[in-house]
């Protein structure tokens, strides 16, 4: 049986610190200036000096998504099936 203050107390602890920590994600006036113009807003300090830092930043960009979807897939469907798998020898005894 649940609780339902309980239940509002959580979805309010977990909504409370989201709603705080998007009034810091947002730039200043002074960083926006400095920004490119299609990343103008999005966060604090100086631009990317030029392709490098794009290229850093797409790369690790794409590692992020990889794993996160190679996880994902994982977690949905295990796919150690094998009777000599390492996970056996917990298992079986």
């Amino acid at each position: 049986m649940k609780n339902p203050r309980f239940c509002q107390f959580l979805k309010h602890l977990l909504i409370i610190p989201l709603l705080a920590g998007t009034t810091s994600v947002f730039a200043c006036d002074a960083c926006k200036k400095q920004q490119p113009k299609f990343l103008q807003g999005i966060t604090h300090g100086a631009g990317p000096d030029g392709l490098k830092d794009y290229v850093i930043v797409a790369v690790m960009v794409g590692l992020t998504l990889y794993t996160l979807f190679a996880t994902v897939r994982c977690l949905l469907k295990p796919s150690e099936s094998g009777e000599d798998h390492v996970k056996r020898i917990i298992l079986n005894n």
